[in-house]
């Protein structure tokens, strides 16, 4: 099969933003394509977290834009940005799930504000939690979960809506070394399904070793970032990149990664 025709999904365009005379973000420009794996690297207070709020408009620039598919940051209303968040998907460090819901209610609610039928709710959110191997807490609540359980549902829920574009925000950064890995791993398997992926850590030694795309940021500016602007098959580009060859090893594959027999094998969505 062909691979895909590589696309912009996200644009950023001499970005800053400003709280006063501080800012916290200074003439950023990036791109990222569909399909594309990209982690956002910086130490705490670089401004990671500012710009995933940007782009998933949750804030606005003080000059420049954010440009997400036909979303275009200048001309947003408010009343559009529903729309927007059904093609992302955001998961967040501290989980942000709701503990007086079960876990199958924790992601069924992120299908439920869309506007979706309970049957197509029912059929999805159980399918997503056995492709995470969940499926067997469906009914369990957060707080008796570990962290790495808590992340797995706070995953499932960002993808349940088949989102073009997930933003990760540090999403390892409460969790041991092991479950670390688990959750990449997951996030790897999510964007060889064909979403692409926008991670930010201020671990720099968890993704070098992974050969992918990283931005570097500091002091709110973008200081290294070897793909400034897309341009032909990233997979071409990059015949070499580890965390590329690890998705296309995984590509088709059931995303829970337990063999529980909970999921099934899936090839990438079209």
């Amino acid at each position: 099969m062909k691979a895909a025709e590589k696309r912009i999904v996200i644009g950023v365009y001499h970005l800053s933003r400003s709280f006063g005379k501080y800012f916290a973000l200074q003439d950023i420009n990036l791109q990222v394509a569909n399909g594309e794996f990209v982690f956002l690297v910086g130490p705490s207070g670089a401004g990671k977290s500012t710009l995933l709020r940007l782009i998933y408009m949750d804030d606005f620039p003080t000059t420049g834009q954010v440009v997400v598919g036909p979303y275009v940051s200048t001309r947003m209303k408010r009343s559009t940005i529903p729309f927007l968040r059904r093609r992302v998907g955001i998961v967040f460090q501290n989980f942000r799930l709701i503990d007086e819901r079960t876990v199958f209610e924790n992601v069924a609610l992120a299908m439920k504000v869309t506007g979706a039928g309970m049957s197509e709710i029912k059929r999805q959110v159980t399918d997503i939690l056995a492709r995470v191997g969940l499926y067997h807490k469906r009914y369990d609540y957060p707080p008796v979960l570990s962290g790495g359980e808590q992340q797995r549902v706070a995953i499932a829920r960002a993808v349940a809506n088949r989102p073009a574009i997930l933003l990760a925000d540090e999403p390892t950064g409460n969790l041991d070394p092991v479950v670390t890995k688990s959750i990449l791993e997951l996030l790897f398997k999510v964007n060889a399904a064909g979403t692409a992926v926008l991670m930010a850590t201020h671990d720099i030694d968890l993704v070098r070793s992974f050969g992918q795309r990283i931005i570097y940021l500091e002091e709110g500016r973008i200081v290294r970032d070897k793909e400034m602007i897309f341009v032909g098959d990233l997979r071409e580009r990059l015949p070499d990149s580890k965390v590329s060859r690890r998705a296309d090893d995984l590509e088709g594959y059931d995303i829970s990664g337990e063999g529980s027999g909970n999921g099934v094998e899936r090839g990438p969505r079209e």
